[in-house]
């Protein structure tokens, strides 16, 4: 009827509205290889996404969307910090690949959702914040 539509288009304004933020502005963009897929449950799943950037100082998110929920943070690596977990899902961010797969041994039923891997390139931020700090400090 009439409201599945209008959940259908709502979904569909949430993924583009996502894909348009975290493409990045600078040549940046990560890449989902898979559309939906079904999981038998307890079965072992990879999500793959890789990424490209000229920037050196990134962050790679994966973002977790329940049914008819906002998107929320579900794993953050970084070149500092490469390995994430969270709820039995982890991600590894491999910079000689360029990738940052989400993996989970066992999926449950309760994991359905639509999952986005998001690139940030901090590097112009962090130029740009370092300008403002006072006069003589070091």
């Amino acid at each position: 009827g009439a409201r599945t539509v209008a959940n259908m288009f709502s979904a569909t304004h949430s993924v583009l509205v996502i894909f348009l933020i975290f493409r990045g502005t600078n040549g940046d963009s990560v890449n989902q290889t898979e559309g939906p897929v079904t999981v038998s449950e307890g079965a072992p799943r990879t999500l793959h996404c890789t990424y490209q950037t000229s920037g050196s100082n990134i962050y790679l998110f994966w973002y977790v969307q329940y049914l008819n929920k906002a998107p929320q943070l579900l794993l953050k690596g970084s070149k500092a910090n490469r390995r994430a977990e969270h709820q039995g899902f982890q991600a590894t961010l491999v910079t000689s690949d360029s990738s940052f797969h989400l993996q989970k041994p066992s999926m449950q039923a309760s994991d359905s959702a639509v999952y986005y891997c998001a690139l940030s390139d901090t590097v112009r931020g962090a130029a740009g914040g370092a300008e403002h700090k006072p006069k003589g400090s070091r």
